[in-house]
């Protein structure tokens, strides 16, 4: 809850229990189970960041977050700014869908083999392609954890 001039702004926690069989693969490529499991790692943690929020993570440890921007795409920047380690091999986790291409552009700059989101824009299909060009695995939850 938060309160506002003239009001109470009120969020409800979204289920964010994904399991890995209720996964969509969406790209050419499928997530490999070392990514499914990282990915699902990330996917939690994205739940709990500030949206707009980008999460890289490699095994289970997240190495860079990028959050509360008013762009996806800066968030994916922030996140691999702010990596304490190499981002080449992470995955990445999104707390929303993707509404251009330029944020899986900005994760193939960054080396991330994978990508989590809930899907979800009317321009999927751009940013699926965009996956496939960098032979990236992406994978929709259908279940958005945008955080304010």
């Amino acid at each position: 809850m938060k309160k506002v001039q003239g009001g109470l702004l009120i969020q409800t926690d979204e289920d964010a229990d994904i399991d890995s069989k209720d996964l969509k693969v969406v790209t050419k490529r499928g997530p490999t189970p070392d990514e499914v499991a990282a990915l699902m790692f990330a996917w939690k943690l994205a739940k709990h960041v500030t949206s707009n929020a980008v999460v890289y993570v490699k095994g289970e440890r997240a190495i860079g977050i990028g959050a509360g921007q008013m762009s996806r795409v800066d968030s994916a920047k922030i996140a691999s700014m702010k990596a304490n380690e190499s981002t080449e091999g992470s995955v990445m986790a999104s707390d929303a869908f993707f509404p251009f291409r330029d944020g899986v552009d900005e994760a193939a700059k960054a080396g991330v083999t994978a990508i989590i989101q809930p899907g979800g824009s009317i321009r999927d299909q751009e940013t699926i392609d965009a996956a496939n060009e960098h032979g990236m695995a992406m994978v929709f939850t259908g279940c958005r954890v945008f955080r304010h």
